[in-house]
């Protein structure tokens, strides 16, 4: 199997366009043309992980933290990114990052997360705005059932929990052909009118493209009337952390004392617990402070996230408990994730679950 065929498998899954400006999710070495060996799935991949591939025959690692994310201007092995992406490199071995894109898709890693504490009635807790478009196109009545499979076909008309997603209005157009065009009916320089659907879809604004490409497919006019609109709805299956509610409150020191060891936590830091009980938690794997505000109007009792400095904790205002459990910690089983998701598709490849603890951080 090609690396490109498990490439188009992830970005169908978490679409590049729905990382952040600042990240760096793609294919970083080796060619997308190349056979797999094997597949190494890790949070980060730094010289350990690369050396695990080759020890287990895999040529290639899916991580979720990219090796590359500014620039490199040499390659000269001075720095630990440097010696990583050479001995990849000098062994073949392609690495593939897929971070925030899969941070903020709603079957991704705060979803993960979700699923270890336990949580039920689950929804992004920061939804994407600006994600959407609307295609509106005219054709006649008898083609619109072929235009509607091709474009549900790649996605189109896909809205939350609903799939095939289309509105529909019969009306009748004219037009008057003109010397050089082809027109499927009426006669050059004649008017005429047909009996005509206007549709209208909504999809990811990611796919215009691919929307484009198959209308010029599948519509039978030479020119066809058509438009595009950018839409400011927020699309609730992308975006920022979670939030979500558990069977039964808990007392906030055993749910904290639960978190703790489901993710096996060195230790956690938190603010003075002013709920009592625990029953609405909100969520973000990896570097989330920015969400705290998102996740206090939300009326969650507690924001479990990292990397939150001395002064932000401050922020808490006593009127929500935020924790910070680490980021390793938080993002570690999303190696679970990312091999089921490849295993279940890709039954026959060989895939291993990285054994390399990249955790640069320790407790004593």
């Amino acid at each position: 199997m090609k690396l490109s065929t498990i490439i188009h498998h992830l970005e169908q899954w978490a679409p590049p366009a729905y990382q952040e400006s600042y990240d760096n999710s793609r294919l970083l070495t080796g060619n997308s043309g190349m056979e797999i060996s094997g597949i190494l799935v890790s949070l980060d991949c730094v010289e350990s992980v690369v050396d695990e591939a080759i020890e287990k025959g895999c040529n290639v690692i899916v991580a979720h933290h990219p090796i590359i994310f500014g620039g490199l201007k040499s390659l000269t092995g001075k720095n630990y990114v440097e010696r990583t992406v050479i001995k990849a490199i000098k062994h073949d071995i392609a690495i593939y990052a897929i971070h925030t894109n899969l941070d903020n898709v709603h079957t991704g890693v705060n979803k993960k997360i979700s699923d270890l504490i336990g949580l039920n009635e689950v929804q992004i807790l920061v939804p994407s705005s600006n994600k959407l478009m609307k295609l509106e196109v005219i054709s006649p009545k008898e083609s619109a059932e072929n235009i509607r499979a091709a474009l549900f076909e790649i996605g189109v008309g896909s809205i939350g929990n609903y799939e095939n997603g289309w509105f529909g209005v019969e009306g009748t157009s004219g037009f008057t052909p003109q010397a050089g065009s082809d027109p499927i009916s009426g006669k050059i320089g004649e008017h005429s009118t047909n009996s005509e659907m206007k549709m209208e879809f909504t999809f990811p604004s990611y796919l215009k493209t691919n929307v484009l490409s198959a209308l010029k497919k599948v519509h039978p006019y030479e020119e066809f009337d058509h438009k595009l609109i950018s839409l400011e709805n927020t699309n609730q299956q992308v975006g920022s952390g979670m939030i979500g509610k558990l069977n039964q409150p808990e007392k906030t020191e055993d749910f904290l004392r639960r978190i703790k060891s489901t993710f096996n936590c060195g230790v956690i830091k938190y603010t003075a617990p002013v709920k009592q009980s625990i029953s609405t938690v909100a969520i973000c794997g990896g570097a989330g402070f920015f969400l705290l505000k998102n996740a206090m109007s939300q009326g969650a009792d507690i924001y479990i996230t990292s990397d939150v400095k001395y002064h932000e904790f401050f922020d808490a205002e006593n009127k929500i408990v935020l924790a910070d459990i680490g980021h390793y910690e938080s993002e570690q089983f999303t190696k679970d994730l990312i091999k089921d998701a490849l295993a279940a598709k890709f039954p026959e490849l060989h895939i291993v679950m990285g054994s390399v603890n990249t955790n640069p951080v320790n407790y004593i």
